[in-house]
């Protein structure tokens, strides 16, 4: 009946119920990969359009019930939203932009949509409330509902099993990356594909859930304060969406990533990529930035072996595999060891009430998903004397005694985000100043996802375990409060690290 591209991994079907080849058209629900480019969800809403000969209808909706829901991540999703309605307008596809003006209005927007469609698509998310929710349409949507995983370059349901650190993880993909390289998703579905136009929406459903009005789609700052959300965490400079995050990976790839093994970690550098929040959000594909470095390195699939062959020897090294230059190779280690080994540990280690949880003790936002190790290291210290205790209040707006730690708190606060290697101090030092590591985990997570763009992730999840000893090993000297967890300091950075100019911008 459809002819696509979608490798067999990536689909996932949730219900039983039928496609209705007489529907009016084709829905595609996007919830997480928000973005027309290089998305296997909408590349599999447009084959079932073409294969059924219908249109297709987007809905990209917006709640603003969500946990931490503020005006900082409303306005970095609006600003896709705008894009998206765009983007897919001069393709010919009806766009529906929703957002809900109060808690619960959206509720049967998406099964009214449903009710006329023929089959239902959405992205597979495997964190935050999106699992339950799509588990939760599944039961009520009356026609088949896909999920499509776009999320990495591996499917993240390609390992069987979950992994317990980082070089066990790299040597499965370096396994079975040549076989996934190799089924890319389309750079632009749309741009060949011919469409029947859609008819506008039913009046009913377009007088109950209207499109985002122009102005909050245009950035009127009026029309999100209208909204029921927390105003008090602002909108950051920068602006969201897939043509902010082109122009990103642009800069990054042209400018920063010559100079990215060296100066990654050093703040006054400027050489971190800057596109966690892009990614995060859905606004930029991990296989385009792949396929940019690649661009650039002059990279060449063929190196790593053909499809279904893997790689000759998959050594687990962090250098030298994908035979680009030395910081390409740093880049592609977050990307993909780091980025996607948070998601192997969402996608494999929490259920969904529809499988088995495999080789993973607890939901991976559970205290005791930590390694035996590092909760019986933390348990021994528990009642350690700590040196200050500051309540959440002080730590939110970076009042303590520590100035590299404040001016990364006051970068988090102004700009979404903080360094990447301060991040990880920023969490060790909330271990130190927090009456147990239980509580440190709490604060980690109130202020990492209230604040970052890239929060509610599996890959800033991740980091915030690692903190406490996930996909880390045990290490000495044993000390007070950390035991055998690894430490770090405000000092050791003060002496390691360039932040003159980093310390003059944020530090108070």
């Amino acid at each position: 009946m459809i002819s696509s591209s979608v490798p067999d991994l990536r689909l996932r079907t949730r219900n039983a119920m039928p496609v209705r080849e007489d529907g009016d058209y084709v829905l595609y629900w996007m919830i997480a990969s928000r973005r027309t480019r290089y998305n296997f969800g909408l590349e599999r809403a447009v084959a079932w359009s073409l294969a059924l000969d219908r249109p297709l209808v987007v809905l990209e909706a917006l709640r603003c019930g969500y946990r931490w829901a503020s005006d900082r991540h409303h306005r970095f999703v609006i600003d896709g939203m705008a894009d998206n309605a765009r983007r897919l307008a001069a393709a010919g596809v009806l766009a529906h932009p929703y957002v809900e003006p109060a808690a619960g209005a959206g509720k049967g927007l998406l099964g009214a949509l449903a009710a006329r469609a023929c089959v239902v698509v959405t992205d597979d998310y495997p964190c935050f409330f999106l699992p339950r929710m799509v588990a939760s349409a599944a039961r009520q949507v009356p026609v088949r509902l896909e999920q499509v995983d776009s999320n990495g370059l591996l499917p993240i349901r390609a390992a069987d099993r979950v992994f317990t650190t980082a070089r066990s993880f790299r040597i499965f993909w370096q396994r079975v990356i040549g076989e996934h390289l190799g089924a890319q998703p389309a750079v632009d579905p749309l741009k060949k594909a011919r469409l029947r136009p859609a008819a506008p929406l039913p009046r009913a459903i377009a007088r109950r859930w209207p499109a985002a009005s122009p102005a909050l789609l245009e950035g009127d700052p009026a029309a999100l304060a209208a909204l029921p959300i927390d105003h008090t965490v602002a909108p950051v400079p920068r602006r969201g969406g897939p043509g902010a995050a082109g122009e990103e990976l642009a800069r990054f790839v042209a400018e920063r990533l010559p100079r990215y093994l060296e100066g990654r970690d050093h703040p006054d550098a400027g050489a971190a990529s800057g596109l966690s929040p892009y990614l995060h959000f859905g606004h930029l594909a991990a296989h385009e930035a792949f396929a940019a470095v690649a661009r650039r390195e002059g990279f060449r699939a063929e190196r790593l072996g053909r499809p279904g062959g893997g790689v000759v020897r998959p050594s687990g090294s962090r250098e030298g595999f994908w035979g680009m230059s030395a910081s390409a190779e740093a880049f592609l280690e977050q990307l993909v060891t780091w980025r996607e080994l948070g998601f192997n540990a969402f996608a494999l280690g929490a259920s969904e009430g529809d499988g088995p949880r495999l080789s993973w003790k607890r939901d991976p936002t559970d205290y005791e998903s930590l390694p035996d190790w590092a909760l019986a290291t933390l348990a021994k210290h528990e009642r350690d004397r700590r040196p200050r205790l500051y309540p959440l209040e002080a730590l939110a707006v970076g009042a303590t005694a520590d100035r590299i730690w404040n001016a990364s708190q006051v970068e988090l606060l102004r700009e979404g985000r903080i360094h990447n290697y301060l991040r990880m101090l920023w969490g060790k030092k909330i271990l130190e100043w927090s009456r147990t590591p239980r509580e440190a985990l709490e604060v980690m997570i109130e202020l990492n996802d209230r604040y970052a763009l890239d929060g509610r992730d599996p890959n800033s999840t991740s980091g915030i375990f690692w903190v406490l000893g996930r996909y880390d090993r045990a290490w000495g000297p044993e000390r007070e409060i950390f035991g055998t967890i690894r430490y770090m300091s405000s000092e050791s950075a003060a002496r390691k690290l360039h932040l003159k100019e980093y310390l003059a911008r944020y530090a108070r």
